[in-house]
This record gives structure tokens, C-alpha cells and sequence, in this order.
């Protein structure tokens, strides 16, 4: 009996590992971010504790060595300077996940791994919210010009496959003008945290998710990672800091009113986080 519970908590424990980024039959540790991107000489991660958001995103599974970035029709990114690594995960086959899909997309994949099926839930544009757990009932929105009802429609349906749906509707109608109104400011940059989010709401606005934070040993200065989709919809990648190069890929927080990434620039007023 000792023998057997053993091997089922094993066989358990393989199948949690398998099931963190869901969208992967197998994730090897090897590939995490956290593992292939060094902190600079004197710094060291900041503690986070396990199962939580920030431990997640810091070991998002990269593709190997630095492929470039694809769009989602399977062409080549025109800009290839821009990023750091690529985060295996898939990008579609329509020009939806763009920069704020991105970063829902990776809310509600961590949300959706913990099984808080309850807390996925995002606003679309028109200000109605979509609850993931009304999508699994069946119940779909149907919309008439800016009016949103919702139906029951399809069947209870649990599966993965399903919960993708869910994001891909929610793509179509949120953005980052929804998105941004959605989260809460950050007063302070230096109260920055793993999952908080860059975002300039608009038509186009534009998202950056911070995936990895570490401190400087002595001076206790911070430094962070960042990860974006971009236009058209793309493969998920961290970016380069293009005005460092002794810390990038990484990103000072003392980065004055403006951070300048690869393809947008930010105002400190821009740092968000999940509610």
C-alpha cells in the first residue's frame, strides 16, 4: 500500500506540473524564463511564494535559444530587434491576440491552472462583463450594436478546449480601452509587483506585462522584466531594453517619467494592477 500511494502521489505530482501552463502537454523547468535569464552581477530575485501569479509569469516556458517572432497567419514579425526570448505559447490563427489579449490571456491561463474559474471574468468595451463561469454553463453574449444579453445556448462544457473559446470571444470585444479601466492604478512605481501591467488605453492603445522583478543585494535598487504581444497578433516575447545594455533585458525602476520599450512609450501614470 506505502508503494502504491507513492507512485499515485507521483503520478499526482507529474500531472500538476503538466497541467500549470495548460496549454502545453509537457513543460520542462529547463525552458522557464526564470532559469535561461540571469539578474545582473549583485542582484537576486525577489521572493514570491509559490502558486502564486508572480511565480507563474516568472517561469513562463520559452522556445528555444531565440527563434524570431511570428505573426499569427505564420509570417515573420517585420521588427525581429525587438525581442529577448519567445514565450512558447500560441499566438491563434486570426489577428486577435494582440497586446491586451496578451495579457488576459495570461491572467486567465494562470486563473484557469489554480481552477478559480470564478475570478476569470473581464469587461468587453461596451462596459458588460464576461464571466468565465457563465461560458461553461453555456450561457453566450449576444450582442446588438452596444447592447449585450446573454443566453443560455450551448452545454456545460469544462474542457479546455472550451475555456479557449471563451478568451478567443473575449478578444473580439475587450481591449486594452477596456482593459485599462478595468485595473488599478499604481500610485508609486516602486510599489510595483510581478503581474502589474504598462497600459495606454485606445484606439490602438497598447499593454506590457512585468513577468520578473529582482533587488540589488546591497542597494536595494529593482529592476524588472517585461513581455508583450503587439499589431498585427503575435508570439508573446520579452522585450530588450533598447536604452540599457548593461541590464538587458532587464528595466531600472528609476526609469524617470517616461519608460521607453522597443515599440511604445510609457508614462509612469500607466503602471496598473489586477483588482
Amino acid at each position: 500500500m506505502v508503494i502504491l500511494s507513492i507512485t499515485l502521489l507521483s503520478a499526482l505530482c507529474i500531472r500538476a506540473q503538466e497541467n500549470v501552463y495548460s496549454w502545453l502537454q509537457n513543460y520542462e523547468p529547463a525552458e522557464s524564463a526564470a532559469k535561461r535569464i540571469e539578474v545582473p552581477e549583485g542582484y537576486e530575485r525577489v521572493a514570491v511564494s509559490a502558486s502564486t501569479f508572480a511565480e507563474w509569469l516568472r517561469n513562463l516556458p520559452l522556445k528555444e535559444n531565440n527563434p524570431p517572432v511570428y505573426l499569427y497567419n505564420g509570417n515573420k514579425k517585420y521588427n525581429q530587434e525587438a525581442h529577448f526570448a519567445v514565450i512558447n505559447i500560441d499566438v491563434g490563427t486570426t489577428n486577435l491576440q494582440q497586446c491586451a489579449d496578451a495579457v488576459m490571456r495570461l491572467r486567465a491561463e494562470y486563473l484557469y491552472s489554480q481552477q478559480k474559474y470564478d475570478d476569470i471574468h473581464f469587461n468587453f468595451t461596451s462596459g458588460d462583463t464576461s464571466y468565465y463561469s457563465k461560458w461553461r454553463e453555456g450561457i453566450r453574449p449576444v450582442i446588438k450594436g452596444n447592447k449585450v444579453t446573454w443566453v443560455k445556448s450551448q452545454q456545460h462544457d469544462v474542457s479546455y478546449g472550451n475555456f479557449r473559446k471563451y478568451l478567443t470571444n473575449l478578444f473580439i470585444y475587450a481591449g486594452s480601452y477596456s482593459l485599462g479601466k478595468e485595473l488599478i492604478p499604481v500610485s508609486n512605481c516602486h510599489d510595483m509587483k510581478i503581474g502589474d501591467v504598462f497600459i495606454q488605453g485606445g484606439f490602438p492603445g497598447h499593454a506590457v506585462i512585468v513577468i520578473d522583478m529582482a533587488q540589488h543585494k546591497n542597494t536595494s535598487k529593482k529592476i524588472f522584466l517585461l513581455a508583450q504581444s503587439y499589431m498585427p497578433a503575435q508570439d508573446i516575447h520579452i522585450l530588450k531594453n533598447p536604452n540599457n545594455s548593461v541590464l538587458n533585458p532587464w528595466y531600472d525602476i528609476d526609469f524617470g517619467e517616461q519608460l521607453h520599450t522597443p515599440e511604445w512609450t510609457f508614462h509612469r501614470n500607466h503602471l496598473k494592477h489586477f483588482p
